[in-house]
């Protein structure tokens, strides 16, 4: 009994009624803030594990990042971790922060395909590919259609089969043993058709953007309809995403 008290003294009420307004744990860390305080920036440049932080001005490249909030912790005066969930954006460029800005990160209705909103702005189908993947994505995209989330109220949901989807929905780095699998998969899925990639491993590769055993030559084919950050993303980050990727507003 005391543990259930811990769990929801700790997580709140389960269930979600507004994703659009909901508030996460202090523990989570969303889009960083980078204030203009002078630090050695060649130090925190290095300390990054994965080389998503550029300096001259600081930037942080969340399409990169690993959220691993070591630098957060190493210079606590120059960068700090929000609660802002809302992190996903059809436009690459947008996913790299940079110090003294605090504007959001948003999708960018100008730039996202008219189909997209005609077509599928009350339903979305997707088929979700594990490309490599270490389960931690996957099971954040299954957590988002559970009871809490309950993705499906707004007509998104996984289907099992490509010819029933209206796009794909990519995690993992997209190993070799994987690469013609996804290829395949979209070519299932019926025109119009949107990709989104969810995580760090499917956005830049993470850790394993420099390894001989992924081939990600399939991302340079196609325009990525929207980025979805996250080391793994969070189900709120996820059901904002593509409801902002598909709702007009």
């Amino acid at each position: 009994m005391l543990d259930n008290i811990k769990i929801l003294f700790h997580q709140g009420k389960q269930f979600i009624p507004d994703v659009t307004k909901a508030k996460v744990p202090g523990i989570f860390r969303g889009r960083p803030v980078i204030s203009c305080e002078k630090v050695d920036e060649v130090k925190l440049q290095d300390l990054c594990p994965v080389a998503a932080i550029s300096i001259d001005p600081v930037a942080i490249d969340l399409g990169k990042c690993s959220f691993c909030g070591e630098c957060a912790k190493q210079f606590p005066d120059k960068i700090e971790f929000s609660t802002d969930y809302k992190l996903a954006t059809n436009e690459r460029d947008r996913l790299i922060i940079k110090e003294g800005d605090d504007s959001p990160i948003e999708v960018n209705p100008a730039t996202v395909r008219k189909e997209i909103h005609s077509i599928f702005g009350k339903s979305l189908k997707l088929r979700q590919i594990s490309a490599g993947g270490d389960n931690s994505c996957e099971w954040e995209l299954n957590a988002s259609n559970n009871v809490q989330f309950d993705m499906g109220r707004f007509g998104i949901e996984f289907v099992a089969s490509p010819r029933h989807a209206d796009g794909i929905v990519i995690t993992g780095p997209i190993t070799k043993n994987m690469a013609e699998a996804v290829q395949i998969c979209y070519d299932a899925v019926p025109e119009p058709k949107i990709i989104v990639l969810v995580g760090t491993d499917a956005i830049s590769g993470g850790i394993f953007e420099n390894s001989p055993a992924i081939d990600r030559s399939f991302l340079s084919k196609y325009k990525i309809d929207l980025f979805i950050p996250g080391n793994p993303a969070h189900p709120l980050t996820i059901i904002n995403g593509l409801l902002d990727l598909t709702r007009k507003k």
